[in-house]
């Protein structure tokens, strides 16, 4: 099967005009086909040079988050959808991200749907996504849908990003704290090892032991090193490989002190804001059902949602279904009953979304300002502790003078 490649074209369109552009296509021929199909009538057809240095940046979430807001701009405007994706494309910065966009927009231009040519693309337009953007083109309300994607994109991603923001601080603190530490060990507390056999007479206990430490990280560095890059190799091996696995984790992060209670209210705003989502694009309730089980982030979660399906399958209400479970709050509980009541369970499940969203923030701030003086303390006892350690014999030794 032939690789899609860039093209690089120059022509004239339909109303006689020079343009050019690029395109997407898995040939030559194939290229300027689709360029006759969409009026134009192309001079030069030749392949996108690569850069020299460096490639591609990956395509994130958040690429895709922007993508959609900025699709929903233009066609709220009025711009016809093919046009849409040129203006889009042009204002990209992301060189993977733009052949991406261009792909979907000859796909479209040949004549598919757009949830059709964006199926395509399942590492970056999942399911919900692509059902979601279906139903738009279905009812003729598509940039009316895009609206709904494009906030829901924004809400998930940047829920994602605050609790990603939280973790890097820290991590990154604590990262550094262990390569000055091994330093320290590999590199200085040697040379003081030197100096105190000069010494004549012994060592405190305390100093001893950080010696003994230096000793073993001399000889066996390079082991601890391969050691803790096979455990990270090995624990991420195991998350992609064994669902049995993964779960345990998904179920040992709830059960986490403090970041448990985080992890909760992110997937709680997760199912609400998916459910209201789909809902609102009206996707029948068991198809939601399976679209936010696929989006909900947590084993333990995912099997409760599975479980709500199969029992609203049978007839059972969503309240009575969601109860069933014993994993919900009692907030969104009462809402989804509301809901149901009124005829407004998706406006009910955006209420939700908002609070646990909100909820989540603040106590993403609060893990914040908690683990600063936390990440202080440690820094003080390895650095510290260390330095005590190095310099407790020089001070013994001026008291004794």
């Amino acid at each position: 099967m032939a690789t899609d490649t860039t093209y690089i074209w120059s022509g004239q369109d339909r109303n006689g005009r020079q343009s050019k552009g690029e395109i997407i296509a898995a040939s030559t021929a194939i290229a300027k086909a689709q360029l006759r199909k969409q009026g134009v009538i192309a001079k030069t057809v030749k392949k996108k040079p690569k850069p020299l240095f460096g490639g591609n940046k990956a395509i994130k979430p958040a690429d895709v988050a922007v993508f959609t807001r900025q699709m929903a701009t233009m066609m709220k405007a009025g711009v016809p959808l093919v046009q849409s994706f040129d203006i889009v494309a042009e204002g990209l910065d992301n060189e993977a991200m733009r052949e991406l966009v261009l792909n979907v927009k000859s796909e479209v231009a040949a004549g598919g749907g757009l949830a059709a040519a964006l199926s395509k693309h399942p590492k970056h337009f999942d399911e919900l996504f692509c059902s979601l953007v279906g139903a738009g083109e279905d009812s003729g309300t598509l940039e009316i849908m895009l609206d709904r994607v494009a906030t829901y994109k924004e809400k998930t991603e940047a829920l994602k990003a605050k609790i990603k923001k939280a973790m890097t601080y820290p991590i990154a603190v604590i990262v550094v704290a262990i390569i000055v530490t091994g330093i320290l060990l590999v590199k200085v507390v040697p040379t003081f090892a030197e100096t105190f056999k000069g010494f004549g007479s012994d060592l405190p206990g305390f100093t001893l032991f950080v010696l003994g430490i230096s000793e073993f990280m001399q000889q066996w560095w390079f082991i601890f090193l391969l050691g803790i890059i096979a455990t990270g190799w090995s624990y991420s091996q195991a998350l992609q490989r064994s669902p049995e696995f993964a779960d345990r984790v998904d179920a040992l992060a709830l059960k986490l002190p403090i970041v448990g209670g985080i992890v909760h209210d992110s997937v709680i705003a997760r199912f609400s804001r998916t459910l209201s989502t789909t809902f609102a694009a009206g996707v029948p309730l068991v198809d939601a059902l399976n679209s936010t089980a696929g989006a909900s982030g947590n084993a333990i979660y995912r099997n409760a949602i599975g479980q709500i399906r199969d029992d609203v399958t049978t007839g059972t209400s969503l309240y009575q279904a969601i109860r069933s479970t014993g994993l919900f709050p009692t907030l969104l509980l009462q809402m989804v009953s509301i809901g149901e009541e009124s005829g407004s369970l998706d406006d009910m499940l955006s209420k939700v979304a908002d609070q646990y969203e909100a909820a989540v923030d603040n106590a993403v701030d609060s893990l914040s300002s908690l683990m600063e003086p936390m990440i202080m303390s440690i820094l003080g006892v390895l650095i510290g502790g260390l330095m005590i350690a190095m310099y407790l014999p020089i001070f013994m030794l001026g008291s004794v003078i």
